[in-house]
C-alpha cells in the first residue's frame, strides 16, 4: 500500500486503514490506481478530498457515497479548518501530477511548514511555473514518487516512448495492435496513435466512458472491427491469447511500462513508456525544489542518499497547536471507543436455556401455552423485549453519535469568499445547518440542479434581523429561504458567536458546487447528452421499423 500519515498533523494521504490511522482525521487521494486506494471502499464514511476526476472516478468504480467526496479544483488553494473550532487552518493546493486521469500532487501549508506530497508523478520542467510553487516557496517536507529512482534504469521522455511505438506499428501495416493497459493512465497515448494511424481505437465502454468525459478527441469506439488498435488489459498479453488473436488475423502487442516483463511469445514488445518520473527527472525536480528533506513514497526502495546535495537546512520541529493536539487525541479517543461499542453491539448474544417441571401443572400450563403462541402469532413484535435495542444502548448511541439521532445541527454554515489564490472561509451568525438522510441530494444554487454530495443546507433563525436576512442571500445567492420547520434551529449561543468553523471538514466551494464547477461539469453534462440523443434516436428508429 502506498500512503502516508504526515507526522505531528491530523493529514493522511492514500491511507485508508482507520484501525492505523491513528490521529488522522483529513485524508486525501492523490488518484485511482489501486495500490492508492488499498481499504477504500463503499463503507467508507469519512470526508475525503481529491480531484473532480478522482472524485467522479470514486463514487462509479468504489461506490463510495457522495457525501464523503469533497472534490478540491485543480490549481486553486483552499483554506481547511485543522481543529474543531476553526482556530488553527491550512492551505492545500492541488497540481497536476501529469500520471494519469485526475491525479494530483498535494501542498500543504500551515504550522507544520509547506509539505509537498507528489504522489505517483511524472516531471515536466512546466510544473514547477505553478503559481504555488514558483513564489520561492521553502518545502520543508517532500514526499518523492521514487518509482524509478535508480541510476541504472535510464528511461526515454514520453515523447520518445510514443515515437517508439509508432515505428513499431509503422512496421507491421497490416497486423491488429493490442495495446495492454492498467485500468486508467495512458489514455492521451490512445488518442496519439489514433490521430497519427488515422483509425479507431477499441476501448472497454468502462474506459470509453472516461475518455468521452475528459473531452479527448472522439477518436474511440467499442464496434471490436471499426480499428485496428485494441487497448487491452494488460493481464491479456500472455503466450495464450496470442495465439489465438493470431489464428483469426495478424496480431502484435505492445506494453507501454518501465516495469521488467518476462516476455512470454515472440511478437510480445515492451516499449519503455512510463508515467512516473526517471532518475534524471528526480534529480532535476529535487535540485529545484531544494527541500529541507526528502521521504520516499514507495517503501523498501532507499533513495534519500541521491539528494543530499540539493538539500537546504534541516529546520526544527515547529510544535503542534494545542487546540490541533487536543482535536487529535480526542478523535483518536473517541475512534477507538466507538469502534469497540460497534464490535459489542455486533456480538451476538448467548441464548440461555430455561428448565421447566414437566410434572408439575403439566396440564394446567398447556392451555397457557396455546394461549400465548396464539397471540404471538396475531400480535406484532414491537413488545418483545429481545428483539429491541435496549434504552440504554440507544442513549449510549444518541450520546456519541448525535448526528444521527438529531435532525437538526445548531452549528454554523460555512460561507465562503475568494481573495486571490487562497480561499477564506467565515461563518455567518444566524444560520444553522439542516443534515437530511445520505441518500438526499442537495440543490445548487447555481443551476437549480439537484446534485449529491452531502447535506442539504437550509439557513434557520429569525427573519426579523436584517443582518440574518443579508448574510442568507448572500450565502445562497439568491432569496433568503424558509425553514422547513417553525421550530428549526435555536439562534447561536453566546460561546458560539464569532466562531469561524465548527466541525467543518470540508472545501469552500462543496456546499455550492458539485464534483467540479468548472470543465469537467461540461464534459459530464455534454456527455450525458450526447447519450440521451443517441438513446432517442434509436428509440425513433425502432418505432419507424416496426
Amino acid at each position: 500500500m502506498n500512503g502516508v500519515l504526515i507526522a505531528h498533523t491530523p493529514i493522511a494521504v492514500d491511507f485508508w486503514s482507520l484501525r492505523r490511522a491513528g490521529s488522522a482525521r483529513l485524508f486525501f487521494l492523490s488518484h485511482m490506481h489501486s495500490d492508492h486506494t488499498v481499504g477504500l471502499s463503499s463503507t467508507w464514511a469519512r470526508p475525503l478530498y481529491c480531484s473532480p476526476v478522482s472524485a467522479h472516478l470514486l463514487h462509479r468504480r468504489l461506490q463510495v457515497p457522495k457525501q464523503w467526496i469533497r472534490a478540491l479544483e485543480v490549481g486553486e488553494s483552499h483554506v481547511l479548518p485543522l481543529d474543531e473550532i476553526g482556530q488553527e487552518t491550512m492551505t492545500v493546493t492541488l497540481i497536476d501530477a501529469n500520471h494519469c486521469p485526475g491525479s494530483v500532487m498535494f501542498l500543504f501549508e500551515g504550522y507544520f511548514g509547506t509539505i509537498l506530497y507528489t504522489g505517483d508523478f511524472r516531471y515536466i520542467p512546466s510544473m514547477l511555473k505553478e503559481p504555488a510553487l514558483r513564489l520561492g516557496k521553502q518545502v520543508h517536507t517532500l514526499y518523492l514518487d521514487n518509482t524509478n529512482c535508480n541510476p541504472a534504469l535510464i528511461l526515454p521522455s514520453q515523447q520518445e516512448a510514443t515515437r517508439q511505438i509508432i515505428e513499431l506499428i509503422r512496421k507491421y501495416p497490416q497486423h491488429n495492435i493490442k495495446i495492454g493497459l492498467y485500468s486508467l493512465g495512458k489514455e492521451s497515448l490512445l488518442e496519439q496513435l489514433a490521430l497519427e494511424f488515422r483509425t479507431w481505437v477499441v476501448l472497454s465502454p468502462r474506459r470509453l466512458e472516461l475518455v468521452q468525459l475528459l473531452g479527448l478527441a472522439d477518436v474511440f469506439t467499442v464496434d471490436e472491427n471499426a480499428g485496428r488498435i485494441h487497448a487491452v488489459d494488460r493481464t491479456e498479453i500472455c503466450r495464450s491469447t496470442m495465439l489465438h488473436w493470431n489464428r483469426t488475423h495478424p496480431t502484435i502487442a505492445i506494453l507501454p511500462t518501465s516495469r521488467k516483463i518476462h516476455i512470454s511469445h515472440p511478437d510480445i514488445h515492451i516499449i519503455p513508456y512510463s508515467d512516473h518520473s526517471s532518475y534524471s527527472e528526480l534529480r532535476a525536480f529535487v535540485a529545484a525544489l531544494k527541500p529541507c528533506q526528502v521521504v520516499p513514497i514507495v517503501s523498501g526502495q532507499p533513495c534519500r542518499r541521491y539528494f543530499q546535495d540539493s538539500l537546504s537546512p534541516r529546520l526544527p520541529m515547529p510544535l503542534v497547536p494545542a487546540s490541533v493536539r487536543r482535536y487529535m487525541s480526542f478523535s483518536s479517543r473517541k475512534q477507538s471507543f466507538l469502534w469497540l461499542l460497534k464490535r459489542r453491539l455486533k456480538k451476538p448474544r448467548t441464548q440461555g436455556v430455561v428448565f421447566e417441571s414437566l410434572e408439575e401443572n403439566a396440564d394446567q400450563c398447556q392451555p397457557d401455552r396455546d394461549s400465548k403462541v396464539k397471540k404471538e402469532n396475531l400480535s406484532p413484535q414491537p413488545g418483545n423485549p429481545e428483539q429491541q435495542p435496549s434504552l440504554c444502548t440507544l442513549r449510549i448511541k444518541e450520546q456519541l453519535l448525535p448526528d444521527l439521532y438529531s435532525k437538526e445541527w445548531d452549528g454554523l454554515v460555512p460561507f465562503s469568499e475568494s481573495q486571490g489564490m487562497a480561499t477564506v472561509v467565515t461563518a455567518p451568525l444566524g444560520l444553522s445547518v439542516q443534515l437530511r438522510s445520505t441518500d438526499e441530494e442537495f440543490t445548487s444554487s447555481k443551476t437549480g440542479e439537484e446534485i449529491g454530495l452531502g447535506p442539504h443546507l437550509v439557513p434557520s433563525g429569525d427573519n426579523d434581523g436584517p443582518a440574518t436576512t443579508r448574510n442568507q442571500s448572500t450565502w445562497m445567492g439568491q432569496k433568503p429561504l424558509q425553514s422547513p420547520s417553525s421550530r428549526a434551529a435555536p439562534l447561536l449561543t453566546t460561546k458560539f458567536r464569532g466562531l469561524a468553523l465548527k466541525y467543518l471538514l470540508t472545501p469552500v466551494n462543496f456546499f455550492q458546487a458539485e464534483f467540479s464547477s468548472r470543465s469537467f461539469d461540461q464534459q459530464v453534462e455534454k456527455y450525458h447528452r450526447a447519450l440521451a440523443e443517441v438513446q432517442s434516436t434509436a428509440v425513433l428508429k425502432i418505432v419507424s421499423d416496426g
